[in-house]
């Protein structure tokens, strides 16, 4: 037997020995609402078991056990012939666990359980399941023959064992019995239900606790010489002597059955030899078979005594029967002895002949009769007759009438509320039937009647309802056909609104919370509805907004209302009787939104005065007041101000301590609630005002400016400087004009605007959050006008030498200069006027821009800068070089190949890019593959010998020159090749057709998946074959990596190697290598995760 075989025999399962132990298990609770029932199969039959749990009170799914015996869990034996199953209703809440046993094995045969827990809850169930052999003749007599006498206690009722030899066909020769007892104590225990199987023994636990006793280990009697044996077996109607020795024969002696003292009668005769003391046991019955215990003084000796009944067979068969319905069928059959007990079946089960069963049962000597008075359909099949030492069967064939169908079942169209009437006709008349709608059984009530005349069968609805609509069927009674028809019930959509007791059916609903209303719908068949908000649908699947139709409602659902959803809703029924329509306002309020941040407009010692604007959004609520709270700035507690709500928007909070921050800020009230606090003020401090500025003296004048300069205030205060105002009025007039619209916090101001030649007088007043101090005004007049200031024109470092930029980058240049009055700045270019359509030079008061947005070579020179104010003058000389890639060489050739050694000459390139030629680089490439390979760079002579050249192979060589900006875009190529041969021998090459070598790419190692650590260098590798050389593109999330410095790309004998530099979480993605030639393309793709390393 295999592995998955010997998992379910008890001998794995449970051990003998711990079957009288109890299963120590947590309280029980109540968590299976539906628990598993035993059953029994037979040996190949399928069978299920379910539990069910309620998770209405659960949060998580229960965790759920499957064991055989006392510990055997069932989750690890899971094959093809043991499944366990799990499953969650959602609309129930309920968890369905189901155990299928596929095609059952006779060792599977025993008892389960079924643990569920759930944290600190558990519930538990145990059930059997009985696995029956297939029908066999002579299984039920073994069991029948071996009852055991209800006499005794212990073990009354328990089946004989002593009698399960099995039974085989008479041999003319005869073989010696089998004693089972002997088996049972010879076998290992996992083979126990294999034997109790085969000999049809069905208490298997009551077998082994009587094994147990057997086998444990006695020890010496001081009172027997010689013991009982643990068995004797006797047949019925024989004679049995049961022999003990003593030790001592003085001893007194009493023999017991079942524990009761046995009295010498002439069923029961003791004698005495010498040392023996038998028990003699006459005609021995089914009743004597027993536990039997002789006991000597203080000592006792058991044994077992097995009865063995003589099985009873068959002298007639059963005929077999084939008849019509109500007809009368007997079944006889004739068996060896009479008033022997025998059971009837049909198809294996037994027939029940009680005084309300059809069937009647009846004998006389050996003859046995079943009898079935008015036989119809269903007493066809099998009937057997079950005797102790054999089994007869025969087939019963009942058969009926052929019916006939005069007048069919038609299909209707019924209108809600009207009568419905069907009719049918068939033959034969007196043939009754069922009605059944959706496969459910109609019965007769006050609305429904049914009725039969002869062969007229009819079904009457009063008032027919929507649930009358269906299939209808009637079945006549023991036949297979059945007549079919629909039924329609219609009626128009209608939407009851006046269910919803809504004032103006409007529904109104605080912010944040979830809306669901249910609309009471109807109509037949069910109507499609719609819902929209304006124009728009929503959908039943929608995320937070959707709609959902049911069977006789319809629903809106918002899970988290916000203001947006306020607005009119429509619903729209339809369906092929009518189109109905309503609609309902939804209206969402809210805690209005925070205030405007206050402002604090005046500061005094201890106190201050603020004002705010109201919310912008007072959440569908009118604003009822405020509450305003304040806090010193270094800490976090804030105090509430008042607790009467205040309905204007200034407040003048009180009681502060002076020269100490506070801070301020103010709630919303509406209907619905408090509104989130507004940002806090700026801090302020309940002091005085600064002292005045000092020093305050002018630091520049231009025609129509003053810039005016001072030193802040002597004494500050804990309130701090939020800044200065500056003023000005005109000599002779007491108009001073405020210059600045907002506080400069700077020492330093310019006053613009100012009539040129006028004389102004200059003042300037400190304020903090207490206000303006005392100001601080000139002495004396300014006269607006301008100082000349010679020019100077001041050249930063890196442009006094020559400017040096690639063709294509922009040319940035900013020359600052000085002067006064604003100089006069003209550009000229190697003493021509500068092209504004090439060049484009700004000026500004104090420097000059030049701009070329893509420099071109033709841009190169010297540009002369001039700056004039009035008769004074400067100058200053810019020199721009632009440089471009270099041309490639000129006339490559080789001129001389020996050995392994080819000697190559060029000249140099005829243009250079606009600056030096710094070297060249050389490549060469073997003629049967063309691939290039770099032999030497940044090379500075127009001549070079390569070496170490392979012998056999035919090279050609090209050329690249460089400049400062890179190497030439091009490669001048050798027109010869060069055939490298071996010195002193003529090779003659074979004529043959070149390979082609050109293949599109594919990879032959693809990218993995990795996982990298943040901020440690992390690499990608594939590698892939092509020819020619494939261009290599790497992508992240589809999206092409170029010029990224975090990223590293290198390709190398056609391995491509990515690396990413220092990565973090934000690296990560699908990455992708692409490969392309003139051939095709390749992709592979793989994921990176990066993850960051955890700080203990």
């Amino acid at each position: 037997m295999g592995r998955k075989d010997s998992v379910w025999s008890l001998g794995e399962g449970q051990a003998p020995e711990d079957l009288d132990k109890p299963v120590d298990t947590p309280p029980l609770s109540s968590l299976l609402i539906e628990r598993p029932q035993g059953g029994s199969i037979t040996v190949g039959g399928d069978i299920s078991f379910v539990a069910k749990v309620e998770a209405q009170d659960l949060l998580r799914k229960p965790t759920i056990k499957w064991f055989k015996g006392k510990w055997m869990d069932l989750a690890s034996k899971t094959g093809k012939h043991l499944q366990l199953k799990e499953t969650f209703d959602r609309r129930t809440k309920i968890h369905t666990f189901e155990m299928h046993i596929i095609k059952a094995k006779d060792n599977y045969a025993g008892n389960y359980r079924c643990e569920v827990t759930y944290k600190d809850k558990f519930d538990s169930c145990s059930f059997d399941l009985e696995v029956k052999e297939l029908e066999q003749s002579q299984s039920v007599d073994i069991r029948s023959a071996f009852k055991r006498s209800s006499e005794g206690h212990e073990d009354a009722g328990d089946l004989d064992f002593s009698g399960l030899l099995k039974h085989r066909e008479p041999k003319q020769d005869e073989t010696p019995e089998v004693d089972v007892w002997e088996i049972l104590k010879l076998a290992r225990p996992d083979q126990y239900e294999k034997i109790a199987f085969e000999y049809g023994i069905t208490d298997l636990r009551g077998l082994l606790k009587r094994l147990k006793k057997t086998k444990k280990e006695e020890k010496k009697s001081e009172a027997f010489a010689k013991k009982l044996d643990p068995a004797y077996q006797v047949d019925k109607g024989g004679k049995i002597r049961l022999v003990v020795d003593l030790a001592d024969p003085t001893v007194e002696l009493k023999w017991y059955k079942n524990g009761q003292e046995i009295r010498p009668t002439p069923k029961f005769i003791f004698e005495q030899k010498g040392t023996q003391r038998i028990m003699v046991i006459n005609n021995c019955g089914l009743n004597d078979d027993a536990a039997y215990s002789v006991a000597a003084g203080e000592e006792k000796c058991t044994t077992e005594l097995f009865v063995k009944e003589l099985p009873v067979k068959i002298t007639k068969e059963i005929e077999a029967v084939k008849t019509t319905v109500n007809e009368r069928i007997e079944l006889e059959c004739e068996v060896s002895e009479e008033g022997a007990q025998v059971k009837w079946c049909k198809n294996g089960v037994e027939v029940p002949t009680g005084p309300r069963s059809r069937y009647r049962v009846k004998s006389e000597g050996l003859k046995h009769w079943l009898i079935i008075d008015d036989a119809s359909k269903e007493d066809s099949g099998t009937f057997s007759l079950m005797a102790s030492g054999g089994t007869s069967e025969a087939k019963v064939q009942v058969e009926l009438k052929p019916l006939k169908i005069i007048q069919d079942l038609q299909d209707m169209t019924v209108l809600l509320g009207q009568p419905l009437k069907m009719h049918c006709e068939i033959f034969p008349g007196n043939v009754a039937g069922r009605w059944y709608r959706n496969g459910q059984l109609i019965q007769s009530n006050d609305r429904i009647n049914i009725l039969q005349r002869a062969k007229n069968h009819r079904l009457e609805i009063v008032n027919s309802t929507i649930h009358d609509a269906g299939d209808y069927t009637f079945v006549p009674e023991g036949y297979s056909q059945s007549l079919c028809a629909k039924v329609h019930i219609v009626d128009p959509p209608r939407v009851h609104l006046e269910s919803l007791n809504f004032p103006d059916n409007t529904v109104t609903i605080v912010a944040g919370n979830k809306l669901r209303v249910e609309i009471p719908i109807s109509g037949e068949p069910a109507p499609r509805v719609v819902w929209m908000k304006g124009e728009r649908v929503i959908l039943d699947s929608g995320h937070r907004v959707r709609a959902e139709t049911f069977s006789d409602h319809t629903s809106l659902t918002i899970d988290i209302a916000e203001k947006e959803d306020t607005g009119n809703y429509k619903i729209v029924l339809q369906n092929e009787a009518g189109e109905a329509g309503a609609s309902i306002k939804v209206k969402v309020v809210d805690i209005p939104d925070p205030p405007e941040i206050p402002l604090v407009t005046e500061v005094g010692g201890d106190w201050c005065s603020m004002t705010w604007e109201p919310p912008i959004y007072d959440g569908g609520s009118p604003i009822l007041g405020y509450f305003i709270e304040r806090k010193k700035k270094q800490s976090s507690r804030w105090m509430r101000l008042n607790f009467d709500l205040n309905k204007e928007t200034t407040f003048e909070p009180k009681k502060m301590i002076e020269g100490v921050p506070y801070e301020v800020r103010v709630f919303a009230v509406n209907a619905i609630g408090v509104s989130k606090p507004s940002e806090p003020s700026k801090a302020f401090v309940p002091l005085a005002v600064t002292s005045e500025p000092t020093m305050l003296v002018v630091d520049d004048v231009t025609d129509t400016t003053v810039t005016m300069k001072w030193r802040p205030p002597d004494t500050i205060g804990a309130a701090g400087l939020d800044g200065y105002l500056v003023e000005y009025c005109i000599e002779g007039t007491d108009d001073w004009r405020v210059t600045n619209k907002e506080l400069t916090e700077k020492t330093k101001y310019t006053i613009t605007g100012l009539p040129p030649e006028a004389k102004i007088l200059v003042r300037v007043r400190a304020i903090n959050a207490a206000g303006a101090s005392t100001p601080r005004t000139l002495q004396h007049s300014i006269l607006v006008k301008e100082v000349i200031e010679p020019p100077k024109i001041r050249i930063p470092r890196h442009l006094k030498q020559t400017y040096t930029r690639k063709v294509g980058e922009a040319v940035n240049l900013v020359i600052p200069f000085m002067g006064k009055p604003r100089p006069k700045v003209s550009w000229l270019k190697e003493g021509q006027t500068v092209d504004p359509t090439q060049v484009t030079i700004r000026n500004t008061d104090c420097d000059s821009i030049i701009f070329i947005r893509k420099a071109e070579r033709k841009h190169s020179g010297k540009y002369d800068m001039k700056v004039e104010v009035e008769n004074h003058m400067d100058t200053a000389i810019v020199d721009i070089q632009i440089v471009d890639l270099p041309g490639p060489p000129q006339c490559v050739k080789i001129d001389e190949v020996w050995g392994g050694n080819v000697a190559l000459d060029w000249t140099p390139p005829k243009d250079n890019g606009n600056a030096a030629i710094t070297g060249y680089t050389i490549q060469k490439a073997d003629k049967k593959t063309m691939e290039w390979y770099t032999c030497i760079e940044h090379y500075h002579r127009t001549c070079i010998t390569i070496t170490e050249l392979v012998v056999g192979n035919e090279y050609f060589f090209r050329i690249y020159s460089e400049n400062m900006v890179g190497l030439s875009e091009g490669a001048t190529q050798t027109k010869d090749s060069a055939l490298i041969v071996k010195e002193g021998m003529q090779l003659k090459n074979p004529e043959y057709i070149d390979h082609d070598f050109k293949e599109p790419p594919k990879f032959t190692q693809p990218l993995i998946n990795t996982f990298a650590i943040a901020g440690y260098n992390a690499t990608l590798n594939c590698s892939v074959r092509a020819n020619p050389r494939p261009k290599v593109i790497w992508m992240k999330n589809k999206i092409g990596i170029i010029d990224d410095p975090r990223y590293r790309m290198f390709s190398n004998q056609g391995v491509c190697t990515l690396e990413i530099r220092k990565p973090s979480p934000y690296d990560g993605g699908m990455y992708s290598c692409k490969a392309i030639n003139d051939l095709g393309d390749a992709l592979v793709e793989c994921k990176l995760e990066v993850k960051v390393p955890t700080q203990e």
